[in-house]
């Protein structure tokens, strides 16, 4: 609706900004616009850092795999940097949402990406799983397999709890207490993809990547370093319960 100037009161909405504030740069500098596509998020803003990062990240792994024969291993990498990377789309497109129906649809497709990248991931911890069943093979003792451990655990949990949070609030005592736990949720998210980006950079250091793939430890550690740079300042204060007031973080108490 048009003011007596001309110019439409929500004007905010129209640029996309909305409520939200990013964790760096001005409002509505990473914020879905009205009327603009779901896809065209996942290129909002730092969001081509991202995905230079990931799939620079993927590349390098698949393109070490196939670059040797191929074995009943390879699909373990293979699997879990292809669910890393369908994750990491399933934040970008979520992030820049914040229009109640721009939340729904955003939400739909988080949940879709995820579960085909969690699919993938539990099909990779099947693989190694099957792959050290024989005698001889050490569990849990590398760096990467513990991380990776923890990585899944983290994975699982995250996508159980938004899972929940959504389609069941029932669980949470009603849906403003579960809306209550988003941020959390949120937080919590950003930490897994963190530690899902240092399993894989822990990978590079692995016997079979050491002695077979050759894969260089700077080249996954500066991928996985652009991924974040591209995901962290997309970061909504609004929706983690902060604001910026006067160039300082603080709680948002409305």
């Amino acid at each position: 609706m048009a003011s007596v100037t001309g110019i439409p009161e929500n004007i905010n909405g129209l640029r996309g900004s909305g409520e939200d504030e990013p964790l760096l740069g001005r409002r509505g500098d990473a914020s879905q616009m009205e009327g603009k596509p779901l896809y065209l998020n996942v290129w909002i803003g730092t969001a081509p850092i991202a995905q230079a990062g990931i799939w620079i990240l993927a590349a390098i792994v698949w393109g070490a795999i196939f670059s040797h024969n191929l074995i009943f291993f390879s699909s373990h990498p293979l699997l879990n940097s292809a669910g890393i990377l369908l994750i990491t789309q399933a934040a970008l497109i979520l992030q820049p949402t914040h229009t109640p129906s721009q939340k729904r649809d955003g939400t739909l497709a988080h949940f879709a990406l995820n579960l085909v990248g969690i699919s993938a991931l539990l099909a990779g911890l099947i693989i190694i799983e099957i792959n050290k069943a024989g005698p001889g093979h050490a569990h849990f003792e590398s760096p990467h397999a513990i991380l990776g451990l923890i990585t899944y655990i983290s994975i699982f949990l995250q996508a159980i709890v938004g899972f929940t949070q959504y389609w069941t609030p029932s669980l949470y005592g009603g849906v403003d207490k579960a809306k209550a736990v988003w941020k959390y949720h949120r937080v919590s998210g950003y930490m897994v993809a963190t530690l899902g980006l240092a399993t894989i950079c822990a990978a590079s250091w692995t016997d079979y990547s050491l002695g077979v793939l050759h894969i260089q430890h700077w080249a996954v550690i500066v991928a996985s370093v652009l991924v974040l740079v591209g995901l962290v300042p997309r970061i909504k204060l609004q929706k983690l319960g902060l604001k910026k007031e006067e160039g300082r973080l603080r709680l948002n108490s409305e």
